[in-house]
């Protein structure tokens, strides 16, 4: 076979890679060598710096040959190659927009390998890298430096916070942002700081002043990723937490696995791998976990923040956003406004000319003003919003999504402010209840339903229900005034309180038995001597005497009589409203001395935690009142927000599911599966792909017929006495654990 004649090139890249090779292993055996393809690659890097359109394809070969040959073994000269980085820098910055795509990506590669192997600083790597990010037109270059960059900041963040690093490039994206606000070049900072966000590198305040500024920007692509990481980036961290979680190992699956299958160097892998797993899922659960806020938490200012977006981008008439930029707008000024309880005056008569059933995503617009609602707002400044969805959308001539979304958006924001509702409108909004139509009826008595809690006043006497009427004779129910908070303190010390008085009364009626046995003890022993303490003594003065009762004539005492009797009716039915007060009074006054004067020990903040899991659960178990479900609404809804699923839902249950939807609605939550299978089958393979072996009495049914007719003739052979002696020793082996005597532990 004649030998092939091997190119110039080609013994050229195969001696760089051989030399590369022999200097890794005897670097001062080669260094001059080294010196000389040093030399050679300072002439072809002249030659680029003057003139990089002119060079051949030879030359780019030989230049990229050369870089990347230097970048390997630079840590093994560094006093020849100390000016290497600033060479890269100074060819990337001045020609990357000219430079060959390969050669490109390898000078790239090149300065991140020189930072792995710490020839350089990080911030020098990314204030290249990140001015070329934001400048080249190249797809490639971008996606590319894009990776690097954030590769590069979870490398220097991996092993703990490099708060050094991360506050430079933090300032770096901020100026980007705020130097042009016109230009869409703050889409990078957006990109950058969004995804750190997700990864959990960044988790500070200041990320969220970079986004802020992007949210005020005048770019309408940059507004978007601004505002959307506001609305949506927590969850994006929360579902990256998720997936990233590891599933639970069953290590006995693969013991067991070891034992009856046969052994080979593959499931030996396997094994290893799981125990590692399991070991890293050990670890894990024993490193403490970080805090991590959500980015309207961390706003330093969202009452300024909200009123300049809410200015800007929607009170502003020259304002040229679409229509679904205004509303992620929307969205985010109303979360802010819900949440920290801003006020906002001018946002609520804003509303008013998006609020017909023409009006394009109409509910998305309900659903931001319920979102912009909470106690502080006052109720004079929400009635005429209520009263324009009210004449709107609820009427006999509406539709019935119409008129179910208007009750429902109204129900919404009065479960934030009750006060905003007038009489008139609610009796007639409750009238709705008797419609035809599913979901308006569900939503007029949703309205109902909630006012029977907060404020049944309102309601007609025959709409209050039998909790509301009691409640109101009683005076449990009481109308919460504007601006009046619900007092806080320590979750859990009422009923701590309450357990220690319990324990301390169980104490002093065991001592009280106790010594009641003991003196029931003494007295039987002197049953013949007198004791006095049987004996009562009357009082001989009857007029002190609390057991005399004087009566006086009929006549004289019937009408006082009767006052009495019905003035201790009404005593019985309505309690007196001091006595409540002054008792509601007393058990705040005792919970605040328990808070302050008394030192919680360990036992005590253990049994507070168990009480209040206990009343959780049965919380959960038993039934829910009104108000604790009117929270958990409200908070669930600062949290999510209120969306225009939540406005349309009475519509939606109320509208007859078709065939199609029953079909989905009844495949959810099953295995998919293309061919029908039994039950017994499902199991079956479930049990296979799990890698457990099947029983003796499904190996029986799969045996030929013909290998079991020995056996059944010889079964019916035998004697009473063979009978006997089989079962017998079929007992005492399934006794001992079988054949194989599993169940013996040796």
């Amino acid at each position: 076979m004649p030998k092939r004649k091997v190119a110039a090139l080609e013994k050229v890249e195969a001696d760089l890679v051989s030399l590369q090779y022999k200097i890794r292993r005897d670097p001062r055996s080669y260094a001059q060598e080294f010196y000389d393809q040093w030399l050679a690659y300072d002439a072809q890097r002249q030659i680029f710096i003057s003139s990089p359109t002119t060079a051949s394809s030879d030359d780019v070969k030989k230049f990229h040959d050369l870089v990347d040959m230097v970048a390997h073994v630079a840590n093994l000269y560094p006093e020849i190659t100390a000016p290497f980085p600033d060479h890269l820098k100074e060819l990337l910055n001045q020609h990357h927009a000219v430079l060959d795509k390969e050669l490109r990506e390898k000078v790239v590669g090149s300065l991140v390998l020189l930072r792995r192997k710490e020839g350089i600083d990080s911030t020098s790597l990314l204030t290249t890298l990140f001015p070329i990010l934001i400048t080249t037109p190249s797809k490639t270059l971008r996606n590319q430096l894009y990776t690097k960059i954030i590769s590069d900041l979870r490398e220097s963040n991996s092993k703990s916070t490099n708060h050094k690093l991360n506050r430079t490039i933090q300032t770096v994206l901020h100026n980007l942002v705020t130097s042009d606000r016109t230009s869409s070049k703050g889409m990078w900072a957006c990109r950058i700081t969004r995804e750190l966000w997700r990864r959990q590198i960044w988790t500070d305040a200041r990320p969220c002043d970079v986004m802020k500024e992007a949210a005020l920007s005048d770019n309408e692509k940059v507004v978007i990723g601004g505002v959307r990481f506001f609305l949506g980036g927590d969850k994006e961290r929360e579902e990256l937490d998720d997936d990233d979680s590891d599933e639970d190992v069953d290590l006995k699956k693969f013991k067991h696995q070891g034992i009856i299958n046969k052994k080979t160097k593959k499931r030996q892998k396997e094994y290893e791998k799981a125990v590692q797993k399991v070991k890293r899922q050990e670890r894990k659960k024993q490193t403490p976990q970080n805090l991590n806020f959500s980015a309207l938490h961390l706003l330093h200012d969202p009452q300024g923040f909200a009123e300049k977006l809410f200015q800007k981008h929607l009170q502003n008439t020259k304002n040229k956003f679409s229509l679904d930029t205004k509303l992620l707008i929307l969205q985010l000024v109303t979360r802010l406004v819900g949440l920290h309880k801003l006020t906002i005056i001018s946002l609520y008569s804003w509303f008013i000319k998006y609020l017909t059933p023409k009006q394009t995503n109409v509910t998305s617009f309900l659903a931001s003003l319920a979102q912009a609602t909470h106690n502080l707002v006052p109720p004079d400044v929400i009635e005429p919003l209520i009263v324009k969805i009210a004449n709107e959308f609820v009427s006999e001539a509406s539709a019935a999504e119409v008129a179910s979304a208007g009750i429902n958006s109204i129900r919404e924001v009065a479960l934030r402010q009750p006060l905003c509702m007038n009489e008139t409108l609610l009796q007639d909004l409750v009238e709705y209840q008797r419609s035809k139509d599913k979901g308006t009826s569900m939503a007029a008595k949703g309205l109902q339903s909630l006012y029977r809690e907060v404020y049944p006043e309102l309601l007609q006497k025959k709409y209050r229900g039998k909790a509301a009427t009691m409640g109101l004779r009683s005076g449990e129910v009481k109308l919460r005034k504007f601006g009046e908070e619900e007092e806080g303190g320590i979750e859990g010390l009422a009923l701590l309180a309450k357990y220690k008085e319990e324990q301390k009364k169980k104490k002093l009626e065991e001592e009280a038995e106790e010594g009641k046995e003991k003196k029931d003890e003494d007295g039987s022993e002197d049953e013949d001597d007198f004791n006095s303490d049987e004996w009562e003594v009357g009082s001989t003065d009857s007029e002190s005497s609390d057991g005399w009762i004087s009566v006086s004539s009929a006549g004289d005492d019937d009408e006082p009589v009767k006052k009495k009797a019905r003035t201790d009716g009404d005593d019985e039915e309505i309690p007196d409203l001091v006595d409540l007060a002054a008792e509601k009074a007393a058990e705040i006054e005792r919970l605040q001395k328990l808070a302050t004067t008394t030192i919680l020990t360990p036992a005590d903040l253990a049994k507070m935690h168990e009480l209040v899991r206990d009343a959780k659960i049965e919380k959960a178990m038993g039934p829910q009142s009104m108000s604790k479900r009117r929270k958990e609404l409200i908070d669930k809804h600062i949290e999510d927000g209120v969306t225009a699923d939540d406005i349309e839902l009475p519509a939606m249950l109320g509208k007859k599911a078709t065939k199609e939807e029953r079909a989905e609605r009844a495949k959810e939550g099953k295995p998919g599966r293309d061919e029908h299978k039994s039950t017994q089958a499902i199991k079956r393979s479930k049990k296979e792909a799990e890698g457990k072996s099947s029983t003796n009495k499904e190996k029986a049914r799969k045996k030929n017929f013909l290998m079991t007719i020995g056996k059944a003739r010889a079964k019916n052979k035998r004697s009473l006495t063979e009978t006997k002696k089989r079962l017998t020793a079929h007992i005492a082996r399934s006794k001992s654990g079988g054949r194989r005597r599993n169940g013996v532990s040796i």
